[in-house]
């Protein structure tokens, strides 16, 4: 039986209960980039059910060092290419090609 991966969401929220912070407190230090203000309780209660994704890569980098989670497995469950990454990919077909050979090894699990 194969079990589901977490979503992101899911994993915000299990490792916010795993610190014991509500969401008011999580919500709190969670920084904007643009203005420094703590993103709202509400706007983590959409992510953590799904409703709304991280809208930076600046978010997601905050959720990791808040949670100590790793930031690439949440980029991953964000569905995100972050975007030092992306300004280092000279060469779009040289990407595809890794891409492609990252899926054969996943596929071989």
């Amino acid at each position: 039986m194969t079990s589901a991966i977490a979503t992101f969401g899911q994993s915000i929220a299990k490792a916010r209960k795993e610190k014991a912070l509500s969401q008011k407190d999580l919500a709190g230090r969670i920084l904007k980039e643009e203005d420094g203000r703590a993103i709202s309780p509400q706007y983590l209660n959409d992510i953590e059910h799904d409703r709304r994704s991280p809208t930076s890569d600046h978010l997601i980098r905050q959720f990791a060092v808040v949670l100590d989670m790793d930031e690439n497995t949440l980029f991953v469950l964000a569905g995100k290419i972050p975007d030092d990454v992306r300004r280092d990919v000279a060469d779009p077909v040289e990407a595809g090609v890794a891409f492609m050979n990252f899926r054969k090894t996943v596929a071989k699990r």
